[in-house]
């Protein structure tokens, strides 16, 4: 459930580019014009806004908010712009082909990501960028983590509710040979089972193995695998079993300690805002004991904090 808030009575798309032309004028970026917009129009509204724009004043809006806009809220805002499918092309591009790599980031946006949801975006970098995404995880990555990768987002998983419980049974027992049974691991079907089971199988083949060997398939993963591979498999796995709690956590590392990781909390909360923040809010509270847009305004400030703190919406107490 998103936690998007859109005005019961909007304005036209056209009348919403003019107020942030004259958001632009004058001395300074008017910012609190610019998010009260934005911060509260959805994915298609956004690309209404922005054709708008271009017709009338013969200029992107996203090169006007860069000129106009810095730092932290010129990054979130830039990430919101587009709709959910193309900033997932786009972060994975600048994650497998910017100044700096980024392969945790990529992982995550691959391993968290459901077939069809993979589908669209391969799509869209194609359209967007010349190359397929294939291509640049090849180029970028490697050993076992580029397999698990390429893997992912070439299999089509039929996200069927239905499960095979012997199946489930056999997967289970081959990922216990594969692992924890034998010394070493057979990193191969991690891979082949990971990457070829629907979210509904693999919670069965984590409850399997549990039931059949008395520990965890995330502790397994733990003790088997490590570095990015055993992140990217972990994320398919918590993904499966609770997206929510899963996005939650990522949101509680960015925060915890001296600093915070702007750059995984701009992007958790951007992505996740017009599809299940509200539940990602409601795990938040349920294992932190403290409600997210607390935690968020606590390690935020000034015109970045209001934004985010919008995308979140209010807080039910």
């Amino acid at each position: 459930m998103a936690t998007l808030t859109i005005p019961p009575i909007l304005t036209s798309p056209r009348d919403d580019a003019t107020q942030l032309y004259r958001a632009f004028k004058g001395f300074g970026c008017d910012k609190e014009a610019v998010i009260n917009i934005l911060a509260h129009r959805d994915a298609t509204q956004r690309q209404l806004i922005q054709h708008e724009y271009r017709i009338i004043y013969s200029e992107e809006l996203s090169k006007r908010l860069e000129k106009e806009l810095g730092g932290d809220l010129e990054r979130a805002i830039l990430m919101w712009l587009p709709d959910p499918a193309s900033r997932d092309a786009i972060i994975l591009r600048k994650s497998l082909s910017g100044d700096v790599i980024n392969l945790k980031t990529a992982t995550e946006i691959i391993c968290s990501r459901n077939s069809a949801q993979i589908q669209h975006l391969k799509q869209i970098y194609v359209t967007s960028f010349h190359t397929h995404l294939e291509r640049d995880i090849d180029l970028q990555v490697t050993g076992d983590l580029k397999k698990l990768l390429l893997a992912y987002v070439s299999k089509v998983r039929h996200e069927s509710h239905m499960v095979d419980r012997g199946r489930a049974e056999h997967d289970a027992k081959s990922l216990y040979k594969a692992g924890e049974r034998k010394l070493g691991t057979d990193e191969e079907t991690f891979i082949y089972i990971f990457s070829e089971s629907s979210s509904a199988h693999l919670v069965a083949v984590a409850s399997a193995y549990h039931s059949m060997y008395g520990n965890s398939l995330k502790k397994a993963v733990k003790k088997e695998t490590s570095g990015i591979f055993e992140f990217g498999l972990l994320t398919i796995l918590r993904c499966a079993q609770n997206p929510a709690k899963y996005f939650a956590k990522l949101l509680h590392d960015a925060m915890k300690g001296i600093g915070t990781n702007d750059s995984t909390l701009t992007r958790v909360i951007v992505t996740r805002a017009e599809i299940d923040m509200q539940y990602i809010k409601a795990e938040y509270h349920k294992k932190y004991h403290k409600p997210l847009n607390d935690a968020v305004h606590a390690e935020t400030s000034s015109h970045y904090r209001a934004f985010l703190l919008s995308l979140l919406g209010p807080t039910h107490r």
